[in-house]
């Protein structure tokens, strides 16, 4: 009999336009939300409180918003099983927000590939420009964003690889539909429990210092419990010999601490960029700036803050996270 090797796809193995929409369907739940709160931490008080969600959007359940993009990406790594490292995301915004009991499938579209120069001594890599439109049971929009993947070449022998200019891929201006997200929202009991950390105060140019780390832990728990697959964070050898921790673990606990600076944090609308500055391992001590850029309003005193969190490795204070993002701030 022939033995079938299940695995995800090369760079060479793919070609644009190709569409992988296999991925399961995964409907949102409490223990879900538990699981990925005990992982990444959780202070929105949107996501925490029922009644407050019940007053603010109209419906209790109120979805996480990093348990959302962490299950979208989840589901969109069946394209990139073999991936070596993300390079960017684009144009990621919440068109809705999701509650406790939707159901989100995602479908992934090769958008752009561009071969890496090749360097002696390296293995062969190229980059695959990845489109991941996110529904929810209704087919509603949820998120439709990029992310760009690096891949191992499996025929490095092959001449005919593409050479795509991917600086357009994706670029997209984010701030007018950020706003929309909460256009149906009632803000005002927001405020009323904000307390003294309400948005009055906030102003450009301030650089909160978090000074209580966190440790990343459970990083493969993290993995399964939204469907990545990707090699790295679950096999050591497939990672050199030491795991690797997914992205968003780390997105998620820079989140969090952004949310103790920011009590008053309702959640995110929008990113405007995300590098990934350094590996994360297990164990590794997180610790952050966040930095607000600019300040916009939206209605009831609430206002759409551009911010910036810098995330560094309290070990030896190696950065590994530079995110800035839209975030509602009642």
């Amino acid at each position: 009999m022939e033995n079938t090797r299940v695995e995800g796809p090369y760079f060479d193995e793919l070609r644009v336009g190709q569409v992988f929409d296999a991925a399961p369907s995964v409907t949102l739940t409490d223990g879900g939300a538990a699981i990925h709160r005990a992982i990444v931490g959780d202070r929105l008080a949107l996501a925490l409180d029922e009644d407050l969600s019940r007053r603010v959007i109209g419906s209790p359940g109120f979805a996480h918003p990093a348990l959302v993009w962490d299950t979208a990406i989840g589901q969109s790594t069946v394209a990139t099983q073999q991936v070596v490292a993300n390079l960017f995301y684009r144009g990621l915004v919440f068109r809705r927000a999701p509650v406790i009991g939707d159901t989100l499938r995602t479908v992934t579209r090769v958008d752009g590939l561009r071969q890496n120069t090749r360097r002696p001594g390296r293995a062969p890599t190229g980059l695959a420009a990845l489109r991941i439109t996110t529904v929810d049971q209704h087919g509603r929009a949820v998120l439709d964003f990029w992310r760009c993947a690096m891949l191992p070449v499996r025929d490095a022998g092959r001449t005919d690889l593409p050479v795509e200019d991917l600086a357009s891929v994706g670029v997209s201006d984010v701030d007018g539909p950020a706003g929309e997200l909460v256009a149906g929202w009632d803000l005002a009991p927001l405020r009323r429990t904000a307390g003294a950390s309400r948005a009055d105060g906030l102003a450009a140019g301030t650089i909160y210092e978090v000074t209580t780390g966190d440790v990343v832990s459970s990083g493969p728990e993290l993995a399964r419990s939204t469907l990545n697959v990707a090699k790295v964070h679950h096999d050591a050898e497939a990672a050199g010999g030491e795991r690797l921790v997914y992205g968003g673990h780390t997105i998620g606990l820079a989140l969090s601490q952004a949310a103790r600076a920011l009590p008053s944090l309702v959640t995110v609308a929008a990113w405007l960029s995300c590098d990934h500055t350094g590996p994360v391992r297990e164990g590794d001590t997180l610790r952050s700036t966040v930095e607000v850029e600019d300040v916009g309003a939206l209605r009831d005193g609430a206002v759409l803050a551009r911010l910036r969190s810098r995330v560094h490795v309290v070990e030896d204070r190696r950065p590994v996270l530079d995110w800035r993002y839209l975030a509602v701030v009642a």
